[in-house]
């Protein structure tokens, strides 16, 4: 392996609290080389406004801070962690959307990033423009881009719709567009954050698919996601950040074991306020596994009755609430939904505490570790969604009441009610 193609030293990012960083206009940035330059040529000059360090405050939080690593040519790397851990900041800072406070960070080669959809783009060109302009952006030339052009337009599977300006695009629009620019064009790095989850399956297998022949390339690939499955498909290592800070390098399922365990830790914590919707008008107190008696557990067996029970607190009266409970595995693979409306279920609610309680009987799951995601509706309007909010541990149990367990290294998600027979069809 060649030498690193991305470096950090030091790396630290701060805001203030409260307040925006400023847009910088071209001449910003001119003004601000060449002031660079002088002071590099007469370092007494500023010394007093640029050599010390700004001091610790209450109004500032830090983003990242002290962050080293290195990655190499052709590795595909992924970061993992929570959210308002630092992971996009991180690749804003590395793509120079946004100066580091402290430290350094270099790559070697022309970079392309996928922060946000359509990151890169300008609202009043087309779409095709866009391609070029992205392009350029990235330091591609025209011949480049033309012979790439029709390859992006057709990932992106919006032919009917390139020369429409862009701002007229749908947010799945702009994703298609944006991802098939930043996968085609020959950049040596590629950054991408958690884009992926706003396409719909079918693309977002496409996407995965796309970037797995970009790792095969031999491009180098920095790749940000939630999606515990799609890390451990495409990357070769991982990092860990949390709070900002660098926890964890190394092999993929080391860092994906550490981090559930981390994950699994804040499930211990004592029941508050989990979420508020953005009106205001409902709150979040906790959704607590249940065993047959109503007590709280957090381990249950297969095959005996669950209930999870959702306690919300209503600050108006809300006509026509449902709650899902969506059931994922550890590596963010969706395996049931609990939909209390596609069950026939929605139910007003008057000011004031209530609980909403699911009954799953015979639980179906296999062994495993879940996690829990739950979304609030309104009259279809959605009112909340968390991510991650309850874990679940299933054990092995006797479902069948035979005494037998499947091998759970075979059992698959769910144990089957079944029944069997046999008929003799001629002696």
């Amino acid at each position: 392996m060649a030498g690193p193609v991305i470096q950090a030293g030091n790396l630290g990012k701060r805001y203030r609290l409260g307040q925006h960083e400023p847009y910088r206009t071209l001449r910003d940035a001119i003004t601000k080389a060449v002031g660079g330059a002088f002071r590099a040529l007469h370092p007494t000059s500023s010394r007093a406004n640029h050599g010390a360090r700004v001091p610790a405050s209450a109004g500032y939080v830090w983003a990242l801070k002290n962050v080293s690593f290195e990655v190499g040519e052709g590795e595909v790397v992924g970061v993992v962690g929570p959210n308002g851990a630092g992971k996009t900041t991180l690749l804003k800072v590395l793509s120079r959307i946004t100066e580091p406070t402290e430290g350094w960070a270099r790559i070697r080669g022309r970079v392309g990033s996928l922060l946000e959809v359509g990151t890169g783009f300008h609202p009043e060109l087309t779409g095709a423009e866009n391609i070029y302009l992205y392009g350029a952006l990235l330091g591609m030339r025209k011949l480049e881009i033309d012979l790439k052009f029709d390859e992006i337009v057709a990932f992106s599977e919006i032919e009917k719709f390139i020369d429409t300006p862009v701002k007229r695009y749908s947010s799945g629009m702009y994703l298609r567009l944006a991802f098939a620019v930043a996968a085609h064009l020959e950049t040596e790095v590629l950054l991408v954050d958690e884009v992926l989850a706003v396409g719909d399956i079918r693309f977002q297998r496409k996407c995965l698919g796309k970037m797995e022949d970009v790792a095969e390339a031999g491009r180098t690939v920095l790749f940000v996601s939630h999606n515990m499955a799609a890390i451990e498909q495409l990357c070769s290592r991982a990092m860990l950040i949390s709070e900002g800070s660098l926890k964890k390098v190394g092999g993929v399922d080391s860092v994906i074991e550490f981090y559930l365990s981390s994950v699994d830790a804040r499930f211990g914590a004592p029941a508050g306020v989990l979420a508020t919707s953005p009106d205001g008008s409902v709150e979040l107190l906790s959704l607590t596994p249940t065993d047959r008696e109503g007590r709280p557990v957090q381990v249950v067996q297969c095959g005996r009755d669950l209930s999870l029970s959702v306690l919300l607190r209503a600050a108006m009266r809300l006509p026509g609430v449902s709650v899902t409970i969506g059931v994922n595995t550890m590596f963010g693979t969706r395996v049931a939904l609990l939909h209390s409306a596609i069950a026939g279920q929605t139910f007003p609610l008057a000011p004031g505490t209530h609980a909403v309680v699911c009954r799953i009987p015979h639980l179906p799951l296999a062994p495993g570790s879940y996690i829990l995601d739950l979304q609030m509706f309104s009259q279809d309007e959605s009112l909340m969604w968390i991510p991650q909010a309850q874990r679940l541990m299933v054990e092995s149990g006797d479902f069948y009441d035979t005494g037998k367990t499947p091998n759970p290294k075979w059992a698959g998600f769910f144990y089957l009610d079944q029944e069997w027979h046999v008929s003799t069809i001629s002696r």
